[in-house]
């Protein structure tokens, strides 16, 4: 009987990753992956925004980076999504780029 093989380069793989900040509040990340890329990213937790619209600049900048994107890159990703009026209440960009890069190694793990 042959074994069965793992999806290729993570295609239809979806992870789940948390992250406490210190001093700061829970964020977490759902993530879809296709071919090796970010097909769909859902950050949430019990962080403030202003504006409400800057998730969405969030969620829509980090899809479609590559799964092999280390905590700095996607942190720098976030950042430059974001408007200089933004206002981050217990996040940071780091903050969300390590949720993510645990969601990200949760698919490859499972």
């Amino acid at each position: 009987m042959a074994a069965a093989s793992a999806p290729a380069d993570n295609a239809g793989m979806h992870g789940h990753g948390e992250y406490k900040m210190p001093g700061g509040k829970l964020v977490v990340a759902d993530v879809a992956i296709h071919h090796g890329r970010l097909a769909q990213v859902a950050v949430s937790g019990d962080f403030f925004l202003e504006p409400d619209e800057a998730l969405d600049a969030i969620n829509a900048a980090l899809a479609g980076q590559g799964t092999d994107a280390d905590t700095e890159a996607l942190a720098a990703v976030v950042q430059a999504a974001l408007p200089a009026q933004v206002r981050m209440y217990g996040i940071s960009a780091d903050a969300v780029a390590v949720a993510v890069r645990r969601a990200i190694d949760a698919t490859e793990a499972a």
